[in-house]
């Protein structure tokens, strides 16, 4: 008795864990294309994939991160105002779903609400900038308190900067200090787990070299 019980228990084990790691391939495959591409229709569609597979595995915080992730990355090419909001309120849903399941924040959270905060503000920033500023600044200083060696912090503090004006602090030469730290700091990341997230690391070497080119903006 003892022993069938002990082969049920091993085998319920076993059930578990291929059940777990089920959603990891489909969920790596799909982000890092979504992270990669530069195809706006391709983002979209998988976009809605990353929808499928949150719905799919709803217990794991990983595919409400992921999902949220992207729906930033979309808000970004939505010019329409109310489009671009209803996109973040989904962003927002997912990320407090991952954070429920985690059961408290992180740094990978924080920075993510970091960037549904920046795109706020960034489609009204005249009437936006004093309400959602803030929280991005927040969010990001709880980022960089949990984790000082996550390099989307940086990335994403480099991101903002680049793209502020230089009058106010901004411009590719002020950008260019936060997008080193940054690859630094990517250069010791693995890529084989999904669930330690990996991504910017592309993104970053782009935009170094947009900093270190000879132009007006530097």
């Amino acid at each position: 008795m003892k022993k069938l019980l002990l082969m049920s228990a091993i085998a319920m084990g076993a059930l578990t864990t291929t059940k777990a790691q089920d959603f990891k391939k489909p969920l790596k495959e799909t982000f890092e294309v979504f992270d990669t591409t530069r195809d706006q229709e391709k983002k979209m569609q998988l976009g809605n994939k990353l929808g499928l597979i949150a719905k799919k595995w709803p217990n794991e915080w990983a595919t409400h991160y992921y999902y949220s992730l992207a729906k930033v990355g979309l808000s970004y090419q939505e010019k329409d105002e109310a489009k671009h909001d209803a996109l973040l309120d989904e962003a927002d849903k997912e990320r407090d779903e991952a954070v429920a399941i985690l059961g408290k924040e992180n740094d990978e959270t924080y920075v993510l609400a970091s960037m549904i905060a920046n795109s706020r503000m960034m489609i009204n920033p005249m009437q936006r900038w004093q309400k959602y500023g803030k929280i991005f600044q927040d969010n990001l200083k709880n980022a960089q308190e949990a984790n000082p060696e996550n390099p989307r912090m940086y990335y994403f503090k480099g991101v903002t900067t680049m793209f502020t004006p230089k009058n106010f602090g901004g411009g590719k030469k002020n950008a260019l200090p936060y997008f080193e730290k940054a690859e630094g700091l990517f250069a010791k990341e693995k890529n084989d787990d999904i669930m330690k997230p990996y991504w910017g690391k592309f993104q970053n070497t782009f935009f170094i070299a947009e900093c270190k080119k000879e132009d007006k903006d530097n």
